[in-house]
């Protein structure tokens, strides 16, 4: 489906309805909260290299100048180092972020229509399908630059459609990149109140697990993932099954 008739069926559809959506996440979590568990780890798995990179620079400036850290003072080379290594950072970490967390909605799909198909937590990085998604992390990085300029204010707009594009990557990946971003926003206009408070209550309620002594968190986290996929099964639909 090209992205004009997609819009167009994005606005034929009903609004999305805030406590339908909340308890049928919840009710799907219970069949894919191990998958979740997994796919948190993965993504820590994945951007610990990143992190790795980050933090050398200021790892080798303290084995050559400890005394320089120790009274705050970074080298201009340094400085420059970070500045080019923290973006690479966010980009890279994002990229497969997002890979995972359309994986995960991959399977919240399998398992809300019962399809036994083995789980493939790394479907979008084979078969040349990891270069879409780097692209789609520019975007992102881009749009969060961009709202966090607009006075912190646009960081809260541009959160809800940015929360959509993972669902537009598992489940409208005939689109380009750029369509997957405009689809997210047309959507995300449409109902950007309801799925805020999705969004926000959601994320709330999988930070509960701190109680069960930090580490139910764990278990949990992936709980705020969910409801983008009935967020899109709603607000756009299956014209096939994944």
């Amino acid at each position: 489906m090209n992205l004009e008739n997609l819009t167009q069926q994005i606005k034929m559809k009903p609004d999305l309805e805030f406590g339908t959506i909340f308890s049928r996440s919840f009710d799907l979590f219970k069949k894919v909260w191990l998958q979740g568990f997994i796919i948190l780890l993965l993504t820590f798995v994945v951007i610990l290299p990143f992190y790795i990179v980050m933090y050398i620079p200021m790892i080798a400036m303290g084995v050559t100048d400890p005394e320089a850290l120790q009274h705050n003072e970074f080298p201009p080379l340094l400085a420059v180092a970070m500045s080019i290594l923290v973006p690479v950072f966010v980009i890279g970490a994002t990229t497969f972020a997002l890979a995972l967390n359309a994986a995960f909605l991959r399977i919240c799909r399998q398992k809300d229509i019962g399809d036994e198909t083995s789980d493939d937590y790394f479907f979008y990085f084979k078969e040349g399908r990891l270069g879409k998604v780097f692209i789609l992390a520019l975007y992102t990085f881009g749009l969060s630059i961009l709202g966090a300029l607009a006075c912190g204010v646009g960081m809260f707009y541009v959160m809800v459609p940015v929360s959509l594009i993972p669902a537009f990557l598992a489940f409208s990946n005939e689109l380009s990149p750029l369509e997957m971003v405009k689809a997210s926003f047309t959507l995300g206009n449409k109902n950007w109140l309801v799925i805020f408070g999705l969004v926000f209550v959601t994320a709330f309620v999988a930070q509960l697990g701190f109680v069960l002594c930090c580490v139910g968190v764990l278990f949990t986290a992936m709980l705020g993932k969910v409801p983008a996929y009935y967020m899109y099964k709603d607000g756009v639909g299956f014209n096939q099954e994944v």
